[in-house]
């Protein structure tokens, strides 16, 4: 698999305990919006609590942060690393 095709997902804490792995692949023909990879990250996982989990994460794109930004205005390139950070208790 060429690298250029792959979107990495990182699941962190929560999110890594609903997904039930640290991390996948997503293979990909060129850039895709945010809002259909986490659509497809969700359907490979099922009747999961991911779905509530990713709702409360915050996203990175690589190392930038996504914020309030539209999911379906966020594209992302392959290569890119995609992350989910659930909230931390005390900071």
């Amino acid at each position: 698999m060429n690298e250029t095709q792959v979107i990495r997902i990182r699941y962190w804490a929560a999110a890594r305990a609903a997904a039930g792995v640290a991390e996948e692949e997503v293979l990909v023909e060129g850039p895709v919006r945010l809002g259909d990879l986490v659509s497809e990250v969700l359907a490979r996982h099922g009747d999961s609590r991911l779905r509530d989990v990713i709702a409360a994460c915050s996203v990175l794109l690589g190392e930038q942060p996504v914020g309030s930004r539209d999911p379906d205005e966020v594209m992302v390139a392959p290569g890119t690393s995609v992350e989910f950070l659930p909230p931390f208790a005390g900071g």
